[in-house]
Formats: structure tokens, C-alpha cells, sequence
């Protein structure tokens, strides 16, 4: 697979995605970006959320909504057609792979890899705060998946550099051992 250029369609699908989510939420005032995958790296999606969206979150359990892109209100809202090519490239590739478990090791690593790279990108670049005008909080995740929790502190290190960054990672370390 090119993963150069499955990086530009990831990189101009999340552009699109989070342009059109603006241009249809950026009233509710959207403070959050994520892309994410499955553990069987078939799938690249986004989800937004917004601080509206948030008045009604459970007061215990705030943080897990404000940081969770699996609660958030919008979920594969915006590019989807883009999207849905980038999904159909990944399947098609993992059928032709399905029975060797070292190659899929290293292409879900790889896949992993370019989304956190294509959201590294898009911050250094300032496209969210420039749409914004604020600081956005951003994350990579995977669903039913869970990152090693010193994986998922550089994840939110390299993604951040605000206070999102700072409350999630204190929000991190109220989590039990796992």
C-alpha cells in the first residue's frame, strides 16, 4: 500500500471534514477534532464535538465525555464520501493480507502512525485555529482499543499544545491501573 498517498487522502478528507463541521456547528463552538480507527484498521472516520453539546454531559463523568470521541455528537459528520474511498482502500487491502498476522502487525502500526501524523500536521500547519480562531483539542483513538497508557500520553503530547493537553493528561492520572 503507498502509505504517502493514503496520507494525502487522510490529510484532505480530515481537512473537508472539519471545514464542513464547522461551516454546519461552529455555532455551538466546537472545540474538539478527532480521527479515528478500529482495531482491525479497516476504518479511518472523524468526529467533532462541541461545547453546546457538553451543557448536558453527566457532571461525574464530564471529562469522559469531553475526551471520548465515542460520545461525541458528531461522528463521521463531514467528507464522507472521501471517508468511505479511504475505508474501501483499507479493506481492500487487508482482504489481499487477511492470512498473514505479521504483515497486518505492521500495516495497523503504519495506519495508526499516518492519522496521528496527518493531525500532527494539520495543528503545526494552525488549520484548526485558523477556522476557529481557539485552540482545539485533538486525539487519535482507537475503538475497542486501548493505547498503553504511556502510548497514549505522547499521543496527547504530540497532538496538543494547550490546556486540553494539560487537563487530559491530569485526568489521565486519576484513571485506576490497568
Amino acid at each position: 500500500m503507498d502509505f504517502e498517498n493514503l496520507k494525502q487522502q487522510i490529510e484532505d478528507a480530515a481537512r473537508n471534514a472539519f471545514s464542513e463541521g464547522y461551516r454546519k456547528h461552529g455555532a455551538e463552538k466546537i472545540y474538539s477534532f478527532a480521527l479515528y480507527s478500529d482495531e482491525g484498521a479497516m476504518t479511518v472516520c472523524p468526529a467533532v464535538n462541541t461545547l453546546k453539546n457538553m451543557e448536558n454531559a453527566d457532571e461525574d463523568d464530564f471529562l469522559y465525555y469531553k475526551y471520548e470521541p465515542a460520545e461525541w455528537a458528531y461522528e463521521m459528520d463531514g467528507a464522507e464520501d472521501q471517508f468511505d474511498d479511504i475505508c474501501t482502500l483499507l479493506r481492500t487491502e487487508l482482504e489481499k493480507n487477511m492470512d498473514d498476522d505479521e504483515w497486518f502487525e505492521v500495516f495497523q502500526n503504519k495506519l495508526y502512525t499516518t492519522c496521528i501524523e496527518v493531525l500532527e500536521k494539520l495543528k503545526n500547519e494552525n488549520f484548526f485555529r485558523n477556522i476557529t480562531g481557539e485552540d482545539i483539542f485533538l486525539i487519535f483513538t482507537v475503538s475497542d482499543y486501548e493505547f498503553e497508557r504511556e502510548e497514549l500520553r505522547k499521543i496527547i503530547t504530540r497532538l496538543n499544545d494547550n490546556a486540553y493537553k494539560d487537563e487530559y493528561l491530569g485526568w489521565m492520572d486519576t484513571w485506576g491501573t490497568y
